[in-house]
């Protein structure tokens, strides 16, 4: 029998990290740069401090449009039309599921519309919502389904191409929702993904940040809300990863099994887990690693009228029978 797959097997260990004392816009540009939606934070000896997610960095730039708007800096007039991705890759309800899964991998994105003949949008299949796909096929190992039975099909996360980027950037914080579909009347015409908004948004830092100083430097403009002040000149005013890194992430360690990690990926928003030996970073594992991993072992596991039909093809001494 195959020994189950552990943490080990499947983590990666080659990572973009931050240190806690980098200063936060840099460790957004290290995001973007990189393409990825998350940085442990470690120190000189890669202990694991925290992460510094999409979720810290939206906060930060959020603040820094608002404080932007309170110290007298040019309105921000962008809205979802203006920075809303419109080449989409989707898929019909009756799209394969493990082929929809697939897509989703090879393509690198996190989840996709599901639309009906005359572009209408039914609802969302997502990383999360193939992980309950993949793990159905693992124990059931049902032969086949389609896409729409589990689709979200949540129609809060739903915005108009008219919807501010504050806004647009709020409803992220507020929600779970790493994606929000742009429909116009009844028709998905976009779609605007959490990165989408941080390069949105990324450019205000160069009208408020300077070397060495505070969000706003040291002289804060006097008509700041009390609230603004507090972010300005409490712990955030320092600038530094350390303010706004999430210091209570889920961890595992080296043994933990596929099945225990796809259980927390299914139970959670986790998107991923820093891998631990003794408090020390080795590696991380993200969702879609597990989403691979899985589909790799349903691959290799034959449906039974297929192992059939493979097994009638043998003699009994295993080789081929001519035909």
């Amino acid at each position: 029998m195959e020994r189950p797959r552990l943490a080990r097997d499947i983590m990666v260990t080659d990572l973009v990290t931050v240190g806690p004392h980098t200063q936060v816009y840099e460790g957004i540009r290290l995001l973007l740069r990189n393409g990825i939606t998350g940085a442990p934070v470690v120190d000189e000896e890669r202990r694991f401090l925290g992460m510094l997610s999409e979720r810290s960095c939206l906060k930060v730039l959020t603040v820094t449009a608002q404080l932007a708007a309170e110290t007298g800096a040019p309105p921000i007039t962008t809205c979802a039309r203006d920075f809303m991705t419109t080449k989409l890759v989707s898929f019909r309800p009756e799209t394969d599921a493990l082929e929809a899964i697939e897509q989703l991998l090879r393509r690198r994105i996190s989840g996709a519309p599901v639309v009906d003949e005359n572009g209408r949008l039914l609802g969302v299949f997502s990383e999360r919502f193939s992980m309950n796909v993949l793990m159905a096929f693992a124990h059931d190992r049902i032969p086949g389904t389609e896409i729409g039975p589990f689709m979200n099909t949540d129609f809060g996360r739903v915005i108009g191409p008219e919807v501010p980027l504050l806004e647009v950037a709020e409803k992220f914080l507020g929600t779970h929702y790493r994606r929000l579909p742009v429909v116009d009347g009844e028709r998905l015409v976009g779609q605007i993904s959490r990165r989408d908004v941080l390069r949105a948004e990324h450019h205000l830092t160069r009208i408020l940040q300077q070397p060495g100083s505070r969000l706003l430097g040291t002289d804060a403009d006097a008509r700041l809300s009390e609230a603004s002040r507090l972010l300005v000149e409490g712990p955030m005013g320092s600038g530094e990863v350390h303010a706004f890194m999430r210091t209570d992430p889920r961890t595992i360690e080296e043994d933990a099994d596929l099945l225990q990690i796809a259980g927390i990926f299914m139970n959670t928003d986790y998107r991923r887990l820093p891998v631990l030996r003794d408090g020390v970073l080795v590696g991380q594992i993200s969702r879609r690693d597990v989403l691979q991993a899985v589909l790799q072992q349903i691959s290799r596991a034959p449906a039974p009228e297929k192992a059939l039909l493979y097994l009638s093809a043998l003699d009994e001494t295993g080789e081929q029978i001519p035909r």
